[in-house]
């Protein structure tokens, strides 16, 4: 069993039992001790000539906002949902530029954004494919892995590795091979009272672990509030939702696109009338009923899906409570070929004798085929094979499943699967209400939601004939901010160089989407974008980067369409993502493919695809609200957060702040403060003190004047 530790003591045991630099490998996002982890930070900091070297990925910060509008609105909502989480030291300090000379991060994947003008954060970055991290960590010389774990009365002996098995169960392996050959490495966990025990491969034993440390963590985790979902994300959505197969295999990310399919795929299966009703306004184009007959479809979930995603997001588990999510899948390859077969029910009973029959299993019970039948779940323990014939507490019979007698009798011993799974999760994140749910559901109804390593989840190889039983017909569904018209996704990072965020797993998934049977890698994209009144396409000729290369191409969505483009030759490619880009940047487009000889001099779009304008959306927005719920998977802020969240939006999008006269006409225009007063509070703006404060009022009110109705529909 590992050794109890106080936070102090475990700090000076690395200190002592690590000769020279300290290598310290944390989970991505969640699932780092950060009390623990500052303690050694903060230790670090005091011996200048202990070198400590951190590995790790989404390191989670409070939002954060410059001084303005911004600040007022966020900062009452931080210290509202964020209470007393417990930030890491040293990402504060990385955030500063102030870290010490002999301390370093590396991170292979970066909060969006968080780190794009950080120059020291840009330099240390790692880009790694996600199921390439633990290999890449390993061979830093990784000396200390610590994590947050959690616990269960009724399994003493065992952990939880719960919201972060991904990559520790990756290096676990290669970690012990060093230790094996007397390297010194060690593993610390740090109890969390409020985090989800997860079972499965997520459990491990305690005595894995070298130190403990004697007081469990009860601050709150970190969350990820839901943020609105906007009418191009919507839209974007509902497109997306038509691609996903009854039956099949799904993955989707974190943000407010992901969350726009979830609300759409929900929609199909509870609403479906009025989801279809919206589907034919939104798509006047004559193509989209072959693409989503060829390729997916519109009615209800009969079968359901399974869900196989690097992150267990909130609306998964949201599809799931709503049956969506509920095609299981085993991991016995015996098993899971006869589910795929049809041999099995729903709940992974067979359906009888002759279907196991007409699946493929022999119909000659031996010892070795019976024990195999029972370890899987599927007879039960009481029947025993005496003399060639199968004993059963009511009879005795051949051991044949061909002959009837034995189908007849055996009917009543036949059982569900065990280890029956509806979706595989590498890391988990979400909101407050996420947390608790998983919480809420009895350790059986847990054991569905399988947390496991990135390699099984991101990769073929290894059980590859088992994975490609498990994920048919799988639909993997990401995000771009920018797409070239030759078919190139960027969602990483920007021409200069500098990183977004990272490249994640989301390559993994592009790849099977291409090397699976039926599958379909899809990528999600906002056409156009606008900030400081500036409007923009974020379809463009051509870009400085790719995250996934053209030669990958298969299918983009946009609010406007479904672009297929897999297979197609580079004209029949611009000519597609044209149909999809907004029709205000469409004709500088063409020209430039025809001015590069892609595209032939004669071509005219077809005027169906001409009329993509946001004013065409915003209509059907208001017949169909409904379905436009801006906070469809639920939501954190106040009814007034709401109309000021949506204000603030407004102005950022419109507006530059040192464009003084087109702030003068927005402020000029403004309704008097009596109509918004209960916001004015909220943002300290009731009575404005001096100048200052009384153009932040003015613009506040401009901004709830401008999207009065917006989003509540």
């Amino acid at each position: 069993m590992p050794q109890l530790c106080s936070i102090d003591d475990a700090v000076e045991r690395v200190l002592r039992e690590i000769d020279g630099p300290i290598h310290l490998g944390l989970p991505l996002g969640l699932g780092k001790p950060n009390t623990w982890v500052n303690a050694l930070y903060q230790r670090c900091k005091q011996l200048p000539e202990r070198e400590l070297n951190i590995y790790t990925a989404l390191c989670l910060g409070r939002p954060h906002a410059e001084q303005g509008l911004q600040q007022r609105f966020l900062q009452p909502f931080v210290e509202r949902v964020f209470a007393d989480y417990p930030e890491l030291d040293f990402l504060g300090d990385l955030r500063r530029g102030e870290l010490p000379a002999n301390i370093r991060v590396e991170q292979f994947f970066m909060q969006p954004a968080s780190m794009l003008n950080n120059d020291q954060a840009q330099q240390n970055y790692v880009s790694s494919n996600y199921s390439h991290a633990a290999r890449d960590i390993n061979s830093r010389g990784l000396n200390v892995l610590a994590q947050l774990v959690a616990t269960d009365p009724l399994r003493p002996e065992h952990f939880s590795l719960s919201c972060n098995p991904d990559i520790t169960l990756d290096l676990l392996p290669m970690l012990d091979k060093r230790r094996a050959n007397g390297e010194k490495i060690l593993y610390l966990a740090q109890v969390h009272s409020q985090l989800p025990y997860m079972a499965g491969d997520a459990e491990i034993a305690c005595e894995r672990f070298d130190i403990q440390l004697q007081d469990a963590e009860t601050s709150a985790l970190f969350s990820t509030p839901n943020m609105p979902i906007s009418l191009q994300d919507h839209c974007i959505g509902m497109h997306a939702s038509t691609l996903v197969r009854d039956g099949g295999t799904l993955q989707i990310g974190i943000g407010s696109m992901g969350d726009a399919v979830t609300a759409a795929l929900l929609a199909r299966h509870a609403n479906n009338s009025q989801y279809k009703a919206l589907l034919e306004a939104l798509n006047c184009t004559p193509d989209w009923h072959e693409l989503a007959g060829q390729v997916g479809g519109t009615e209800a979930f009969d079968k359901g899906l399974y869900g196989c995603s690097e992150m267990f997001v909130n609306g998964l588990l949201l599809l799931a409570d709503a049956g969506v999510i509920r095609r299981a899948v085993y991991p016995e390859l015996l098993v899971q070929q006869l589910a795929s077969d049809g041999a099995l029910d729903e709940q992974g009973r067979p359906r009888s004798v002759q279907a196991l029959l007409d699946a493929g299993l022999p119909s000659r019970l031996d010892e070795r085929r019976l024990a195999e039948l029972q370890g899987h779940g599927l007879l039960t323990n009481e029947i025993r094979l005496v003399e060639g014939q199968l004993e059963l507490p009511s009879a005795l019979v051949p051991a044949d499943l061909a002959n009837p007698q034995t189908q007849h009798a055996l009917v009543d011993y036949l059982r569900p699967a065990n280890n029956a799974v509806v979706l595989h999760g590498g890391f988990f994140l979400g909101p407050r209400s996420f947390y608790e749910r998983l919480n809420e559901l009895s350790f059986e109804q847990r054991q569905r939601y399988a947390m496991t390593g990135i390699c099984f989840i991101n990769e073929l190889y290894g059980q590859e004939q088992l994975k490609r039983l498990q994920r048919r017909d799988a639909r993997f569904i990401n995000t771009a901010f920018t797409m070239t018209l030759m078919g190139a996704a960027v969602s990483d990072q920007l021409e200069n160089g500098r990183v977004l965020s990272g490249v994640g797993g989301q390559y993994n998934f592009v790849a099977q989407g291409h090397a699976l049977e039926d599958a379909r890698s899809i990528l999600l994209l906002r056409s156009w974008r606008e900030a400081d009144g500036e409007v923009r396409s974020n379809i463009v000729w051509t870009y400085g980067h790719a995250t996934i290369p053209r030669h990958l191409r298969d299918i983009v969505i946009s609010e406007y369409g479904i672009a297929d483009l897999r297979g197609k030759s580079d004209s029949q490619v611009i000519e597609a993502l044209l149909k999809i880009s907004d029709s205000r940047f469409q004709a500088e487009l063409i020209a430039q493919a025809q001015a590069n000889g892609k595209l032939d001099k004669a071509f005219e779009l077809d005027p169906a695809y001409r009329n993509n304008l946001p004013e065409r959306l915003e209509a059907l927005q208001t017949e169909h609200g409904p379905l436009f719920d801006e906070f469809a998977l639920g939501c954190d802020f106040t009814p007034v957060e709401r109309d000021l969240l949506r204000a603030l939006t407004w102005l950022k999008r419109k507006f530059k702040l040192s464009e003084i006269l087109r702030l003068g006409k927005a402020t000029l225009e403004a309704p008097e403060p009596e109509a918004f007063m209960d916001h004015l509070q909220r943002m300290g703006l009731a009575q404005p003190d001096g100048l200052r404060e009384e153009l932040y009022q003015r613009l506040v009110l401009a901004g709830l004047q401008a999207t009065q109705g917006v989003g509540k529909r």
